[in-house]
């Protein structure tokens, strides 16, 4: 009996050590805590062969850590974010790694029409309604529908099912989102949604990068490329006018590479900084460059990738340093940089826009790759 005891535990020993074995992709989940209405949230972490880990939760589909290592093969988490459930579930939670939806960035009036009948929103934001209103995504518990790692990558399926008149928009929704980390060191976002009436649909993801790390600096010595020759115009409430302008000759001009800060303060908003979206050729709706950002002091490269048709640049112009992350580290203005990938913001508005609607019978489907690097 003991003999046969000895090779279960020997071949359970050997099982662990094969499941967190270098050079194989591993998956983990762990309880992570219980939503302010008791339901249950675990933490999945996923690991590549060359160190790369990224943790996701289930509520808002929340990317909570991403460690990259530096050109010295030092590795940092360079997401910002909170320690807990409790601080994610915050008012004041600036979207923090989150899948924003049903449709991200803003909607002029809270209100638009759409078949001849106008649907009315939460106004979340002054007048408007920002990032899917009052209970978007990012606020709701995503079912998980699959975990796996294989010899190429290690990933996790999410499945949210929002409700016809949820937040104001019309039709059942069914979302999709796979996340999924490569052996290139890739953190690929897929996006898939389907509806039973004609609705809108814009879906992102919220992360705030600093590639110093969790360190108390700025991102504004980050080098920044947009390959957008335009951008759309916004008033003082961050909607866009409807014009598309060249960005030739201003402070949002990226298409050479330019430090976040060297040019910052000549944008004229309350607060300063950058937050606007920048148009793409892509026309054929295939993986192009987004944006490429390099961090001097580490080496540290992040490339954007997506099959959308703009980026939205957002520099944390509100954090303010009340906020407190991780390790109790005070997020302070242009701490965190943000790179969108989305439609055009307030686009049900705006005819000329490539359009948010997806129509019954059709398929929405969306892909983003972020690929980290250092040199």
């Amino acid at each position: 009996m003991r003999y046969f005891l000895s090779i279960s535990l020997c071949l359970l020993g050997a099982s662990i050590m094969l499941a967190d074995q270098p050079g194989k992709f591993h998956v983990s989940t762990d309880a992570y805590g219980q939503t302010s209405d008791g339901k249950k949230v675990n933490i999945h972490t996923l690991k590549n062969p060359n160190g790369m880990i990224v943790k996701v939760i289930d509520y808002g589909t929340i990317i909570t850590e991403i460690h990259v290592p530096d050109r010295e093969g030092k590795f940092d988490d360079i997401a910002l974010g909170f320690d807990n459930l409790k601080s994610y579930q915050t008012e004041n939670n600036p979207y923090f790694g989150c899948t924003v939806g049903r449709v991200c960035n803003r909607i002029a009036g809270a209100k638009f029409t759409l078949d001849g009948k106008e649907y009315t929103l939460a106004a979340n934001n002054g007048k408007n309604t920002l990032h899917g209103g009052i209970k978007g995504f990012d606020k709701v518990v995503w079912k998980v529908r699959s975990t796996g790692a294989g010899p190429d990558s290690a990933s996790i399926k999410y499945a949210y099912h929002s409700k016809d008149g949820e937040e104001g928009f019309p039709g059942n929704l069914v979302v999709t989102v796979t996340i999924t980390l490569t052996a290139k060191n890739e953190l690929r976002l897929d996006y898939e949604a389907t509806s039973d009436k004609a609705t809108p649909i814009n879906l992102t993801n919220h992360s705030y990068f600093n590639l110093l790390g969790q360190k108390d600096a700025d991102i504004l010595g980050h080098e920044c490329m947009i390959p957008a020759e335009q951008y759309t115009p916004t008033d003082a409430d961050l909607i866009p006018t409807g014009e598309l302008k060249s960005v030739k000759g201003t402070a949002f001009d990226f298409t050479k590479p330019m430090t976040f800060g060297s040019r910052i303060k000549e944008i004229k908003t309350d607060p300063v900084g950058y937050d606007l979206n920048y148009p793409l050729e892509n026309s054929k709706k295939q993986l192009v460059l987004a944006a490429k950002v390099t961090e001097p002091k580490t080496g540290r490269m992040m490339t954007v990738h997506t099959t959308e048709p703009a980026v939205q640049l957002y520099t944390g112009n509100f954090l303010d340093g009340k906020l407190k992350g991780k390790n109790g580290l005070a997020y302070k203005q242009y701490y965190g940089f943000c790179l969108e990938t989305q439609h055009y913001p307030d686009a049900v508005h705006h005819p000329n826009f490539p359009s948010t609607i997806l129509e019954p019978g059709k398929k929405f489907e969306s892909t983003t790759v972020y690929e980290f690097g250092a040199k």
